[in-house]
């Protein structure tokens, strides 16, 4: 196919005796006549010999003018003509003249007539000549089949830098420029071809040129095989071509899209940093390092606007290649000083935001009068150009990112900074991100603990650690929440549960939740009773959101218990949450049965039920959320392995015991949040306790007060005596002139000194104010003065009223 185009364009090469050559002489009368002249015109060499050839043009008045120009010219010289056929037609020709001596000393013309489409395809070939060999962007050879020079274009070759002009019989190795290429491997290259006959097309070639001897540079040589007719391979032509500038174009793009797939793969502001200096380092620089305003390195809001030109900056990441600074001037996190100096680099960088740019002895020009020690540096490796880039992001500055090049020997040029200007604007995007992220996790974290209890009680009866650990999804926020909560009688309640969803909804809500079991816990109700009121809590919850399509309260777990060290029993109800783990002391772990299975709050269902157990001294009960288990499909499994086995015996810190815990977690860790409780239970012992039955008659009051002062006289707290007789008179009388027997009294020394009367009547007495005309209706008044707390709890058969008084 190619062929069939080549010789459509150009014809067949021309063969011995094709021309149509004639000889005229010095009267112009023809001598000689060729056959490819006969072929031309017709005519015959008898029939023509001996005319004037003036006979044969069309129009003979053209011969002088055709004459005159022969003559004139030193060359022969291509005229236009149209000559006569023998048959009368018109045949245009171009005319070359060509001068001869005769030995007789007289002028000779030999003359050659070429076709129009002779003369198109001639044209044709010497402009593909010309193409090729003199205006041609590429460097063209051809060879021989022993590597030697048949042809060349010298113009390209010169600006390569080859010396030499004619290479004819020599080969690449001998003509070359020392170090332009690998010479052994462009002669294999070339062995291959003749060898195989097949053509090498683009092959990336690298090397150096005498003009630019310090940098790469990159040709694509293409090797074609030249064949003769026969189809041997009797030769080889090079074309090659200067890629240089486009190959480090195609290098700057692949670090700005190395840079835009690295730079930004995590939401920390120094990671972020070590990134950029990590892809700049050392494909674009010897050196890098960010130094970031110290606002910024904090993950504050930076300043809008132009920044001060004596802002602090601190240094956030640094990269050299092998070889490069083995110590730092600014160690990582540290201030740099240099940026603030009056005049510096950094500062006209920041002020201007436009890049600073230094090369040769502008480097050391700058940095020795600010900052001698760097200066030193500076000039032992060598630096030579030293590019600085401000940082920038939503119209504040963030910081700067210095570039150094010491160890390659050409300078950052225009198109570098364009590129570092990419580059860096990408990763200020990200550090920025990362900063406001870095702010607003702090900030969802600050409020998400703010939600939870900031400070375990210190109790008698459970001595409690906890851990909560936030989501690792893209929200921190989550719904998992514990708390602990004294109540009447030196009793305590433990609490986990766990909202619905993540994010700021499920976080307020859960404040809400933690907010109303604690209200509710103040009411003295019971494990199953308390979650029915949160039920409906939840619900009324769901009814304020309307029809919004977000999660809301509904499908909330909770785990609801109660110990009382008094009697050392367990009272737990659940709903929709895991079973708190008992530990015993000898470390073996059961999961408490409880009654029904509890619906999550807010589905309705099946009541909630309580069940009880009676826990021994020094054991174990750990709490946890949802987020700890359910997600990874394994039940209790993994919180069994982790809480079993005699490292969890009562000699264990409980804060070792969250360890272990959080170390045994599941991998992935689930994505939710998760709290985790863990409490040690502890009874009271029975010296500390002292209960009284009471007839429901009058004098029963001043025989309660003689007891409970004889009681606190074998304790020791004679100083609460007196209000302590108060408060049991007043409770004593309020429960035998309203109340219905039995009544009983109680006394509990914990880390306060607690007086209980309990009853069978279930109404509850309350404080008003008596007027000064009244007797009566005093009495809890006065309890509520002297008293630190006090309240009524009820129970299946009746009431209890309290009164705790502080111990010392």
């Amino acid at each position: 196919m190619h062929d069939v185009m080549f010789h459509e364009a150009f014809g067949d090469h021309p063969q011995p005796g094709d021309e149509a050559y004639a000889v005229l002489d010095a009267q112009g009368a023809l001598t000689n006549w060729g056959t490819g002249a006969q072929r031309l015109l017709g005519y015959t060499p008898d029939e023509v010999r001996g005319r004037h050839g003036s006979d044969l043009l069309y129009t003979p008045a053209d011969a002088a003018r055709l004459v005159e120009r022969w003559q004139q010219a030193d060359a022969p010289i291509l005229q236009r003509a149209v000559l006569r056929h023998r048959d009368g037609r018109r045949i245009e020709v171009g005319l070359r003249a060509h001068r001869l001596a005769s030995t007789d000393g007289r002028m000779h013309w030999l003359i050659r007539a070429e076709t129009a489409d002779d003369l198109h395809r001639s044209n044709f070939g010497r402009a593909l000549l010309r193409g090729l060999f003199t205006e041609s962007p590429f460097l063209i050879d051809v060879f021989d089949t022993q590597l030697r020079f048949v042809a060349q274009n010298d113009v390209q070759r010169q600006a390569a830098g080859f010396v030499d002009k004619d290479f004819s019989g020599r080969t690449m190795r001998e003509v070359a420029p020392a170090g332009l290429l690998d010479m052994t491997a462009f002669e294999d290259r070339q062995r291959q071809v003749l060898a195989t006959g097949e053509a090498m097309v683009a092959t990336e070639v690298h090397g150096r040129v005498p003009d630019d001897p310090d940098r790469d540079h990159v040709w694509s040589e293409t090797i074609v095989p030249l064949r003769s007719d026969s189809g041997e391979v009797i030769g080889l032509t090079h074309a090659v071509f200067d890629v240089t500038e486009g190959v480090r174009a195609r290098e700057r793009l692949a670090l700005v899209n190395d840079a835009s797939a690295t730079i930004g793969s995590t939401l920390d502001v120094l990671h972020t940093a070590q990134e950029l200096t990590d892809v700049a380092v050392p494909l674009f620089a010897d050196h890098a390092y960010v130094d970031l305003l110290d606002p910024v390195y904090r993950g504050d809001e930076p300043v809008a606007g132009p920044v001060a030109g004596d802002a602090a900056l601190r240094r956030a990441a640094s990269s050299s290649i092998p070889g490069g600074p083995a110590e730092t001037v600014v160690a990582t996190g540290d201030i740099d000083s240099f940026t603030s100096a009056p005049g510096s680099p950094f500062a006209r960088a920041l002020t201007s935001g436009k890049p600073v740019l230094l090369t040769g002895e502008e480097v050391l020009a700058e940095l020795t009068p600010l900052d001698p020690r760097r200066a030193a540096l500076v000039r032992g490796y060598g630096v030579h150009s030293w590019l600085l880039v401000p940082m920038s992001a939503r119209g504040a500055v963030l910081g700067a990112v210095a570039f150094v090049r010491f160890k390659r020997s050409y300078s950052f040029e225009a198109d570098d900074l364009l590129l570092a200007e990419e580059f860096v604007a990408r990763a200020a995007v990200c550090i920025d991100n990362a900063r406001r992220y870095t702010q607003e996790r702090s900030t969802a974290l600050a409020l998400q603990r703010s939600l939870l209890p900031q400070r375990l009680p210190v109790l008698n009866a459970v001595e409690v650690a906890s851990r909560y650990l936030p989501a690792d999804g893209h929200s921190v926020l989550g719904g998992a929440w514990f708390d602990v909560i004294p109540l009447s009688g030196a009793r305590v309640a433990l609490v986990a549960g766990d909202v619905v969803g993540h994010g700021l909804h499920s976080a307020v809500t859960m404040g809400r939740l933690r907010t109303a079991v604690r209200t509710l816990a103040d009411l003295d109700l019971s494990p199953e009773e308390l979650l029915t009121h949160l039920d409906g809590q939840v619900n009324r919850l769901s009814d304020e959101r309307g029809d919004k399509p977000v999660i809301g309260a509904a499908g909330s777990t909770c785990v609801y218990a109660v110990f009382d060290p008094v009697t050392r029993r367990c009272a737990v109800a659940r709903a929709g949450h895991p079973p708190p783990a008992r530990v015993s002391t000898d470390g073996k772990v059961e999961f408490l049965e409880l009654p029904g299975s509890g619906s999550p709050l807010g589905h309705g269902g099946a009541p909630f039920e309580c069940g009880e157990v009676t826990l021994g001294e020094g054991e174990l009960l750990v709490l946890c959320s949802d987020g700890l288990e359910q997600p990874t499909g394994t039940g209790h499994a993994w919180l069994r392995e982790a809480l079993s086995g005699s490292r969890l015996t009562t000699s264990i810190w409980l804060d070792g015991v969250c360890d272990t815990v959080i170390r045994h977690l599941p991998s992935p860790r689930p994505q939710d949040d998760m709290a985790l409780l863990v409490a040690r239970v502890h009874g009271l012992a029975p010296d500390r306790v002292i209960t009284w039955e009471l007839a429901a008659e009058p004098e029963m009051v001043g025989e309660a007060r003689v007891l409970a002062t004889q009681k606190l006289s074998e304790w020791g707290l004679q100083e609460l005596e007196f209000t302590t007789e108060l408060i049991v008179s007043e409770l004593v009388t309020n429960a035998i002139r309203y109340g219905s027997p039995p009544i009983q009294l109680r006394l509990i020394r914990d880390r306060s000194l607690i007086c209980e009367v309990t009853d069978a009547s279930s109404t509850s007495p309350h404080i008003r104010r008596a007027l000064e005309t009244d007797e009566g209706g005093r009495g809890l008044f006065m309890v509520s003065q002297f008293a630190q707390l006090w309240g009524t709890r009820y129970h299946a058969r009746g009431k209890t009223i309290w009164a705790e008084q502080p111990l010392g």
